[in-house]
């Protein structure tokens, strides 16, 4: 027992006492009893656009479907940054093992993407690397840009809404989504090697 804790400490355990009493506040449709259950299943539609699988799923159709050379070696590189993503959230959540503020358990999808613990948030990493990956890789207008980080967002904010994930697990998505966004940018496979790639399906 630790009778003269550090100051580091004490603020450490303030800050999480903070995060988990305010994440439970947020929690609005964690269960049936909620002040917010009646919009529990649109929360958790909201959710969904952030998992992995439709994004997968769906950049692996455009990519057999694109007929240009500019848009394979985006998608591509899209693939690469998606899976990523799940190996890179999957590790940590493995690693750290950080339980949700509500007992909630997590969907089928959730398993088949090994996004069972709550930190840190893989849905809110997804929707900021792609929301920023999107931002840098294509053209959009102004309300589109605007609607397109509002989404990334709304995403994090419903899983703690829905009582899956801490507020910290959230925002610690959203930054580590954006440091898979720089890193892919870094290592960003050129239109040769993206055909090579796909001649190789």
């Amino acid at each position: 027992m630790q009778l003269n804790p550090s100051f580091k400490g004490i603020a450490f355990n303030s800050l999480l006492a903070i995060d988990i009493c305010m994440s439970k506040r947020l929690g609005v449709c964690a269960g049936r009893a909620t002040s917010w259950a009646s919009a529990r299943s649109m929360i958790k539609l909201i959710g969904i656009t952030g998992h992995g699988i439709p994004w997968i799923g769906g950049t692996i159709l455009c990519l057999v479907k694109s007929s240009t050379l500019a848009g394979q070696e985006v998608l591509m590189n899209l693939l690469l940054a998606l899976l990523l993503d799940i190996m890179t959230v999957a590790g940590m959540q493995k690693l750290i093992k950080r339980r949700g503020p509500f007992e909630t358990s997590p969907s089928l999808l959730d398993y088949l993407t090994m996004d069972v613990y709550a930190f840190p948030a893989g849905h809110a990493s997804r929707a900021a690397m792609v929301s920023k990956f999107f931002l840098s890789h294509l053209v959009l207008a102004v309300p589109l840009r605007v609607l397109l980080v509002l989404w990334a967002f709304c995403v994090g904010l419903s899983r703690v809404m829905i009582g899956r994930h801490h507020i910290t697990d959230v925002v610690s998505g959203f930054v580590l989504g954006y440091l898979q966004f720089r890193l892919v940018e870094l290592v960003w496979m050129s239109s040769n090697t993206c055909q090579m790639l796909i001649s190789a399906w």
